[in-house]
């Protein structure tokens, strides 16, 4: 690599300029303050009581609906390791976020990928894969500004799945960390509060919304399951975080959350722009969905480049991306994810300009 500077759409984070450092220091004296016994304990697997009390209400649920954990990846792993056996029939989106793919396909779930499409997954071939006969224990959607291919799922689409779960007998987890990163168009009801049949289980985080340093994600479903789930959760570690938790809740409930949520959406929505707007300048012959909010850009290229060449030829010119083959048992051998989050807007369109010259030398 050449001396000059990396510019990386590599990674899904909030880039130090966006993050609120001054009110998480705040935060955190305010929770040694109000709370010196309940953040120094050891605490409930079940997570710090006032931010599950917290979750709750966000949610319109009942507080034991709610599992508090050290960010929502260990909320999938826990539901995984709960609901899925050797062999059980799995539904992922296709292209889906590498890491639950890999933790299915860990578990030994049968993976069944369906395409999206710009308002999601494709819920039609969903309904022929069940009437097919596939019998999934779990379909796993990320509904808004989904990772990798940055699509949010409609309205319609999301009742139509409902409708499956409830036909099909499956569960819907809707896994969503980046719902409140919205640059424009309205907001969409979630699943889990559409639900009227006790389907859906639900994940978030508060990494995209405050900062991933604080590791603090969490589940929502059935008091059942969730207790069941804090058994496992127990004897794995007793208990998440407290400091994390704790600073969290007193971050929210002073109300610097909705400040945090309003900076960090404002600059990734200058910055999904800025990158819009450079892919069609200096890559006129890529095709991609511009997303509504969230942190990723998907991009598709021509069929004669093939990302096994194109990533180590751009990472060469200074420039990194994740190639689209990762997030998919097969296929993607022509496609990027580029994630805008962590690169300020003065930097995007050189990062691009890079990206564009290992496409010429590639192609070349």
């Amino acid at each position: 690599m050449t001396a000059e500077q990396l510019i990386s759409f590599a990674r899904g984070a909030p880039s130090l300029d966006i993050v609120d450092v001054e009110g998480l220091k705040a935060a955190a004296v305010r929770a040694f303050d109000a709370d010196p016994a309940g953040v120094t304990a050891y605490g409930t697997s079940v997570g710090y009581p006032p931010l599950r009390k917290w979750i709750a209400e966000k949610h319109g649920v009942e507080a034991d609906q709610v599992l508090v954990t050290n960010g929502s990846l260990q909320a999938d792993a826990f539901l995984f390791d709960h609901l899925v056996r050797r062999g059980d029939a799995v539904v992922v989106e296709r292209p889906t976020y590498d890491r639950t793919l890999l933790n299915l396909q860990r578990m030994g779930g049968e993976i069944h990928g369906v395409g999206i499409e710009p308002d999601g997954l494709d819920t039609a071939e969903l309904r022929k894969l069940l009437e097919s006969g596939v019998r999934p224990r779990l379909a796993h959607v990320i509904p808004n500004y989904q990772n990798p291919a940055g699509v949010t799922l409609s309205l319609d689409k999301r009742r139509e799945l409902l409708d499956l779960a409830a036909e099909y007998g499956f569960t819907i987890f809707e896994d969503d960390p980046y719902a409140d990163i919205r640059f424009r168009g309205e907001p969409l009801p979630s699943m889990l509060s559409m639900d009227t049949r006790g389907v859906v289980v639900h994940a978030s985080s508060f990494t995209k919304t405050v900062c991933p340093g604080v590791r603090v994600g969490y589940l929502v479903g059935p008091a059942s399951l969730i207790a069941d789930i804090a058994k496992s959760a127990t004897s794995l570690y007793i208990s998440p975080g407290m400091v994390a938790q704790s600073i969290v809740h007193q971050f929210c409930v002073s109300g610097d959350i909705q400040r945090s949520i309003a900076t960090v959406s404002s600059a990734l929505g200058e910055r999904a722009g800025v990158l819009a707007e450079s892919l069609r300048r200096h890559l006129p012959e890529v095709t991609f969905v511009e997303p509504d909010g969230g942190y990723f850009l998907w991009v598709e290229f021509p069929d004669d480049v093939d990302v096994d060449r194109l990533a180590p030829a751009a990472a060469e010119r200074g420039v990194a991306v994740v190639k689209g083959s990762d997030f998919m048992v097969d296929g993607g051998r022509h496609a990027l994810r580029l994630a805008f989050s962590a690169v300020t807007a003065d930097r995007i369109d050189e990062g691009v300009r890079r990206l564009a010259d290992a496409v010429a030398a590639v192609r070349g």
